[in-house]
């Protein structure tokens, strides 16, 4: 099966958050009693594509290993719809979300970077590794992106599921852009 097949199927994205939709740089800072508390940085672009999935009845999620106040908030602005943290078991949440959603595993498509997401990766209708991704993961995913993690690899991994289901046009005549 192509690219563009597996991608036409997707009712869902989900994702890691360090290192696919972050860089996977962690930052701390004080908050204003003086105790540190832990942000990251997120893509503008990412951020509209997901959107754009919302718009167009594609849910999106993330499964993390880390607890963190900016995903929860993140998540909120991009309108996600499954938010899940603190977990490096991530089969578990998979069943979970897939039970929620009453949709089948070939009907989502997940984004990784490390070991941890592999075994979701091989569970899923669509594994994409970010360009930023380890080795071993790249191997096992059936597209890697161009874009590294935190730097518009969620936003290339959306147009190319909104393009395999003919829905990109859409999105352009939104902004009054020709399909060119």
């Amino acid at each position: 099966m192509d690219i563009r097949e597996r991608a036409s199927r997707i009712k869902l994205l989900l994702m890691d958050v360090d290192g696919v939709l972050t860089n996977g740089k962690l930052y701390q800072v004080p908050n204003p009693e003086g105790q540190m508390v832990e942000t990251k940085g997120f893509d503008s672009q990412d951020g509209i594509g997901l959107t754009w999935l919302s718009w167009k009845g594609i849910k999106t999620g993330v499964i993390s290993g880390r607890l963190s106040p900016a995903t929860v908030e993140r998540a909120r602005q991009v309108k996600m719809t499954y938010i899940y943290q603190g977990h490096i078991e991530k089969i578990p949440i998979l069943e979970e979300i897939l039970e929620n959603a009453k949709i089948d595993a070939a009907e989502v498509a997940y984004m990784g970077d490390d070991f941890t997401d592999v075994t979701v990766m091989h569970r899923v209708g669509f594994a994409v590794a970010v360009a930023n991704a380890r080795a071993e993961v790249k191997r096992e995913a059936h597209y890697v992106t161009e874009a590294v993690g935190g730097e518009g690899a969620v936003r290339e991994v959306v147009e190319l599921i909104l393009k395999a289901q003919d829905k990109w046009g859409e999105i352009l005549k939104h902004y009054e852009i020709g399909e060119g």
